[in-house]
């Protein structure tokens, strides 16, 4: 039996967008719910594929076009390449999924020099002939022929001038005619052939056009950026559908409309039209359209016909439709119906208005809305209306937008920031030393680096804007001053930084601030009450903390204590303690950051109470809080030459008998203090080069550095036990969790824990009171999870780490694998995604699901969870679901995102059967 190609809009399947594009099905299910829609068929997108393969149409596709154009004939009375009464259609794509503007369309089609006269005849109006005309030679030469707009516009506009003329309406029908036949002079300059005047041979070209579209540089870009795979959808149908014309006189007219305002989510007619006009002069800004109310006065009966549309399309796609009319003659016809895309802010309030109207049910309501879409909401956007071009553009690590003046370094960040100044840091890269920039920095720009580079990871968890890998930009650290191009932008500078779509522009562009609405809060409750999963939060301050909290969050699933550690008034201290000598100076040190400790970690429990709050002891290997190798031979080499100068005004000063003291402020970094200067960083240069290790990041860092120095590790468990303690006293519930990381073997988590013990006995005998709290490990080795059931007898809960799970499993570090070769990977289909970004399944999920397994079955009653950056993602987040996690944890920021993802896991896990 012969596969059939093509399906008229009376007999396709309106529910299968996979074979018949989202466009081609819509107009099927228009046409069979008894729109007015007119005729047309549908060429599937599996005879696309067939076509790209073979790169010749399939054995029968042209005479099933012939059948269907000869059933439009009967449909219409109209005859394609007829002299007289001549059918013109328009040839359109259409994927499974919309992606307005990426493909190729041609208008007109059917046009020649035989039909031109008989399309004169039969509306007696040559000026909208030869207008039509114009139109189809060119698109037709652009989409199908390949020639530049360029090539047509030169003669377009020397028409106009020659004619005095600045409005496209003002030229009359000779003037078209001019147009006219100097594109068919352009077609043939440019191709050496005459313009195609058998209309069936234009039919043909045009298919082809339409199938090459879906490999073509637009669609290929767009499908990558939105994450459109095969399996969602995978090639272009071909819609073939009746010309009408809204550009044949005063009682025509076309236009474009949403069931709802786009903009708020308000139910409300919402659109613009033009009369006399064409689609294509609608959005391409030719005539300023007018407000779709003003139908109601100037054409009230097909202003009422429009009305009647809306509804009848909204109440049967139960969504708001994004659609396409026109009127000719006075007969509304449509065109095309899909979701309508609308902001963030439109699809919460339509969400919860369609629920009320009793159009949707809650469910419906939920999963309706892209949860990616909702940090829109909770991050400061650049004013809709600003007409700034972008100077450079970079990776959008993490949404939101911020301006503020250009610094290079974190100090000056923190130094400016006391000020009161708006601040965005500019690094090449950024390291964990620069954490207190951070804090102070309203956004941050890197050079390097990729969408889960430390600039970004730490920004997503902060909630700031960042833009990372903007190569364009040259930053000198050390001159203070970055490059794009020509243009200089000077410490100082002011730049907006948009982290969303990773642009970047000098000045300053307003900002519209986020809101949390009460739609939005009613939609999550809605999606809480769903869920299986609970949504916890990776903060690290008592403030991100509150702001989690009041997102949503139930509760911390990473906290992490090197974070504290790195600002500015703890830094030194941890200095003293890795420069330390000896067991005796370190605890010396840590008995100064123990208080401190103790107070940050009473602020979280209190800001969470009474959700529970992981706290994830020391991780990063030391070297990471000291100045790299090169920085400090700097500094050494500027004290030495400072020591200098000191040596030579003491010399200037005896030669002139002058007192030796020098004025304040001189007189405080006298020769002593420098050298006491240049001591301690020739010791943390030593220190640097003592634990220099070729991989630290497999090297000494997490558990490892509590067996080497267990003194670090029973100062952080006091710290959390003393004070959960104080909270106990004065009646704040808590749930404490201690969670060591980088573990391979349950003989490290029995060490830690006898630690536990030993300080949990001291601090219940010191404060007279029994705590309550939980033992557990972070899963992040590949041994970790072969070995989970082993890690459950001692451990509590478990809390997957899959930023450095999948470093592990792909044997990739992330940092140069997104500089060098991960995008190649992406591009040529070896990788489908990122692993950094969404959960890789296939090897990491499996790696997952065994530990899950072997946990529980040591342990039925094991918690666990996700704290890497994963757990905010949707997809991620669903697999999650699928495989028994209690909990995701991801920065503020994504906390809405996230439980919205879990009801969506829970609502597909049950759709799924």
């Amino acid at each position: 039996m012969n596969p059939q190609y093509s399906y008229s809009f009376n007999s396709g399947d309106g529910k299968n967008k996979a074979l018949l594009g989202g466009k081609g099905a819509n107009l099927c299910e228009m046409t069979q719910l008894g729109l007015n829609v007119p005729p047309g068929f549908v060429i599937t997108t599996q005879t696309c594929l067939l076509y790209l393969e073979n790169k010749l149409l399939p054995a029968g596709l042209l005479d099933e076009v012939h059948q269907q154009i000869a059933d439009i004939e009967r449909a219409t009375g109209k005859t394609f390449g007829g002299a007289s009464e001549p059918l013109l259609v328009s040839v359109r794509s259409g994927s499974a999924i919309s992606m307005p503007g990426m493909m190729d369309t041609i208008l007109n089609l059917g046009l020649n020099k035989q039909t031109l006269t008989g399309l004169i005849e039969m509306t007696d109006d040559p000026r909208f002939a030869y207008d039509a005309y114009r139109r189809f030679i060119q698109l037709f030469g652009k989409v199908a022929l390949g020639i530049e707009d360029e090539k047509f516009d030169s003669h377009f506009n020397e028409v106009k001038r020659a004619a005095g003329i600045k409005a496209d309406v003002a030229l009359n029908s000779e003037q078209l005619q001019e147009i006219s036949n100097r594109f068919l002079k352009v077609v043939h300059e440019e191709t050496g052939k005459p313009f195609p005047e058998d209309v069936y041979e234009q039919l043909e070209i045009a298919i082809k056009a339409v199938f090459n579209s879906w490999l073509g540089k637009r669609a290929v870009d767009y499908r990558r950026e939105f994450h459109i795979t095969p399996d969602v959808a995978n090639g272009t149908a071909v819609n073939i559908v009746t010309m009408v014309f809204g550009n044949m006189g005063d009682d025509c007219a076309t236009g474009v409309g949403f069931t709802r305002n786009p903009g708020t989510g308000a139910n409300e007619m919402y659109g613009e039209y033009l009369v006399n006009a064409q689609g294509e002069d609608v959005v391409a800004g030719i005539r300023t359209p007018k407000p779709v109310q003003e139908m109601a006065q100037e054409m009230p009966e097909q202003y009422r016909q429009l009305v009647e549309l809306r509804n009848k399309l909204e109440a049967h796609y139960h969504e708001v439709q994004d659609y396409e009319y026109t009127i000719e003659r006075g007969v509304l016809y449509c065109l095309q119906t899909r979701n309508g895309k609308m902001n963030a802010a439109a699809m919460v309030k339509s969400s919860i208005d369609m629920v009320k109207e009793g159009l949707i049910d809650k469910e419906r309501a939920l999963l309706r809305i892209n949860p990616e879409l909702l940090e829109q909401l909770l991050l400061p956007q650049l004013a809709r209306n600003h007409h700034n071009q972008p100077i450079a553009q970079g990776l959008p690590a993490s949404p939101g937008a911020a301006c503020g003046k250009c610094v290079f370094d974190a100090d000056t960040a923190v130094r400016l920031g006391k000020t009161g100044e708006e601040l965005i840091l500019v690094r090449e890269e950024t390291k964990p030393e620069d954490i207190h920039g951070f804090f102070a920095a309203q956004g941050v720009l890197t050079s390097r680096g990729g969408k889960t580079s430390h600039a970004a990871v730490v920004a997503r968890g902060m909630g700031k804007a960042c833009v990372a890998g903007a190569e364009d930009i040259k930053v000198d650290v050390r001159s203070r001053i970055a490059m794009v191009g020509d243009i200089l932008i000077k410490e100082g500078d002011l730049i907006t930084i948009d982290g969303s779509n990773g642009n970047i522009y000098l000045g300053r562009i307003p900002t519209i601030p986020p809101s949390f609405s009460e739609e939005l809060k009613t939609l999550l409750s809605w999606a809480d009450s769903i869920a299986k999963l609970r949504v916890h939060a990776n903060v690290d301050t008592p403030e991100t903390a509150r702001l989690a909290a009041s997102y949503g969050a139930k509760g911390i699933g990473l906290c992490r204590t090197e974070r504290m550690f790195n600002a500015a008034d703890r830094l030194p201290l941890v200095v003293d303690m890795i420069l330390a000598q000896n067991t005796e100076e370190r605890e010396a040190a840590l008995a100064k950051l123990f208080p401190i400790q103790r107070d940050d970690f009473q602020q979280l429990f209190e800001a969470m109470s009474p959700h529970p709050v992981t706290v994830r002891l020391l991780d990063p290997p030391m070297h990471e809080f000291l100045p790299n190798e090169h920085q400090l031979l700097d500094e050494i080499d500027a004290l030495k030459h400072y020591l200098t100068i000191i040596k030579g005004q003491r010399v200037t000063l005896e030669t002139l008998a002058k007192p030796h003291e020098l004025p304040a402020p001189f007189n405080r970094l006298n020769e002593e203090v420098v050298i006491d200067a240049l001591a301690k960083k020739q010791m943390m240069l030593n220190k640097v080069l003592e634990l220099y290790e070729v991989n630290p990041m497999l090297g000494h860092r997490g558990v490892r550095l509590g067996m080497s120095y267990p003194e670090i590790y029973r100062m952080q468990i006091r710290s959390i036990l003393e004070a959960a303690a104080r909270c106990v006293k004065q009646k704040t519930p808590v749930e404490p969790e201690i969670m060591v990381p980088q573990v391979i073997t349950a003989q490290e988590l029995i060490k830690v824990r006898q630690y536990v013990d030993e300080i949990q006995a001291e601090v219940e005998s010191q404060y007279k009171l029994k705590l309550n709290f939980k033992f557990g490990t972070m899963i992040e080795t590949v041994r970790a999870c072969t070995r989970a059931d082993r890690l459950a007898t001692t451990a509590a809960f478990f809390s997957f780490g899959t930023n450095d799970l999948t470093q592990a499993t792909f044997s990739f570090s992330r940092e140069d694998a997104e500089n060098k070769f991960l995008p190649l990977y992406e591009e040529s289909g070896l990788l489908q995604d990122n692993p950094f970004e969404t959960l890789d399944v296939e090897g990491v999920g499996r790696l997952m699901k065994m530990a899950v397994e072997l946990g529980r079955k040591q342990r039925p009653d094991l918690k666990i969870g996700i704290c890497g950056e994963h757990g905010g993602h949707p997809r991620s987040i669903r697999f999650c679901h699928n495989i028994g996690l209690n909990y995701v944890s991801c920065s503020a920021p994504r906390i809405p995102i996230a439980r919205l993802a879990a009801a969506h896991a829970k609502l597909l896990e049950e759709a799924a059967g």
